[in-house]
């Protein structure tokens, strides 16, 4: 049986970080407030895989209050959920994901994004979708107050 989960998140940008987009550093003069990295792509694409076996999502299983994911990489904290996902008989098959943000651009990194999640996610990079929209000068993601990423995981378990 084929279960979808859908994921979203958004960070505000801040002065003092770097901006880590899966797992790749940006150049950028602001980067993502968070308690981790605050990479939003890796966080939408894992709590897609969370919401597939509905597994609650990633405040349940990472804390902002636990100071063990001070500053941890995303990346570790979203192959954290895959051996999660597939202790509990998930195999995934595929991610795409979309990133929203007014600036930097983003079509420079996304092949090397794409690579390194496909990594990170055990997969094909051939089955990890990323894309980035901009927002048009629209909202808060608009006026540059933060970015935001939404992701769809399919993962097959047994019926």
């Amino acid at each position: 049986m084929t279960r979808v989960g859908l994921g979203f998140d958004l960070h505000p940008l801040v002065e003092g970080r770097p901006l880590v987009l899966g797992g790749v550093t940006v150049p950028s003069a602001r980067g993502l407030g968070g308690h981790s990295d605050a990479d939003v792509l890796a966080h939408a694409i894992a709590e897609a895989l969370l919401g597939a076996l509905t597994l609650g999502d990633l405040g349940r299983h990472f804390p902002d209050s636990d100071p063990r994911y001070r500053g941890v990489s995303s990346l570790t904290l979203l192959r954290h959920v895959v051996d999660l996902v597939t202790s509990r008989g998930g195999r995934l098959v595929n991610v795409d994901a979309t990133v929203l943000a007014e600036a930097p651009r983003l079509a420079p990194h996304l092949d090397e994004m794409a690579k390194r999640l496909a990594e990170t996610l055990g997969l094909a990079v051939d089955r990890v979708s990323v894309k980035a929209k901009s927002p048009e000068g629209l909202g808060l993601l608009g006026r540059r107050e933060g970015i935001a990423a939404m992701a769809v995981a399919s993962v097959e378990v047994a019926a």
